[in-house]
């Protein structure tokens, strides 16, 4: 396998945008990793980097190299979890990417059932919002993607979909919370916001439907972190707007849905890159984590993209 050595760490610098930073990552010197790049550049017989003022770029010939060495990373990583597979003991490593809404309670939950089962089987677990987990997926940093609302992509394969609605957040003391059931937006307008911020596809889809009513949502609060605004919602009369899948259970907070008419539900997707093969134990998490999502929210695992 040492050739597969040498190409990735092609793809290391191709990942760092520079030989400095990569040999630190690789704990080899700059010097060898530089010949490395020119061993390889010689047997192709093309330059596959851009030199550039602030490091290495691809080209379009380094773009298909490195697409080929990620494949080839991969394939050996999904041979090795079946060979483990044949010997009746489940190995491998899992990287999920996925938003904020699932790192409560959802992922964490998953993750503890699978490791039970199958304790030789480690885990990435990355915080990446709806664009930056696609192109996770992409760059073979992600095995699978759990998001909500991504983007359009051709190298999105959907595992399991469903839809969720987007609730106000506000402590059990708020004026808001003395009536139960769907709430609409002009109510909540009228108190002190504690927004995500454009960061978030929570942000978009919200700001998209205030602007559809031609009003506006000037924020006391914004940020990009939804356990921040969390806890700011259990120490000030704010609302704040999240998915039940990022809303613990906590007596001291309550949680209304937006109504229908005002703000639509938002898409959550379990995903993986089309056309890829998964190794056997990202595969039996994937199937794992879709019926856990179905058991969750009785939606229904799909098989298109």
């Amino acid at each position: 396998m040492k050739h597969l050595r040498t190409l990735s760490y092609i793809a290391e610098v191709a990942r760092s945008g520079s030989i400095r930073r990569a040999a630190e990552t690789l704990n080899i010197t700059p010097s060898a990793l530089t010949r490395q790049v020119q061993d390889i550049e010689y047997d192709l017989g093309t330059p596959i980097f851009e030199r550039v003022a602030k490091g290495m770029r691809l080209n379009a010939a380094g773009e298909l190299l490195v697409r080929h060495i990620r494949d080839q990373i991969a394939d050996l990583d999904r041979v090795r979890s079946q060979i483990a597979d044949l010997s009746g003991v489940r190995r491998g490593h899992v990287a999920l990417a996925c938003s904020q809404a699932f790192v409560n309670h959802v992922v964490p939950e998953e993750v503890e059932a699978y490791r039970a089962r199958f304790p030789q089987v480690s885990f990435t677990v990355q915080v990446r919002d709806h664009v930056q987990a696609v192109a996770a997926l992409v760059a073979f940093e992600a095995d699978l993607a759990l998001v909500l609302q991504p983007p359009p992509s051709a190298d999105l394969h959907v595992l399991f979909a469903c839809r969720q609605p987007v609730c106000a957040l506000m402590r059990a003391s708020h004026p808001l919370a003395r009536e139960a059931g769907p709430v609409r937006m002009r109510d909540c307008l009228a108190h002190a916001l504690a927004l995500p911020d454009r960061s978030l596809a929570l942000r978009h889809h919200i700001d998209r439907a205030v602007a559809r009513k031609g009003a506006t949502m000037p924020p006391t609060v914004e940020s990009g972190s939804l356990e921040f605004l969390r806890n700011l919602v259990l120490r000030e009369d704010v609302v704040s707007f999240q998915v039940p899948s990022g809303i613990p259970d906590d007596p001291r907070l309550a949680a209304r849905p937006i109504d229908g008419r005002d703000l639509d539900t938002m898409t959550m997707i379990l995903g993986q890159l089309r056309g890829r093969m998964l190794p056997v134990a990202t595969a039996k998490f994937a199937d794992g984590l879709a019926a856990g999502l179905h058991r969750r929210y009785g939606a229904e695992a799909v098989g298109g993209g």
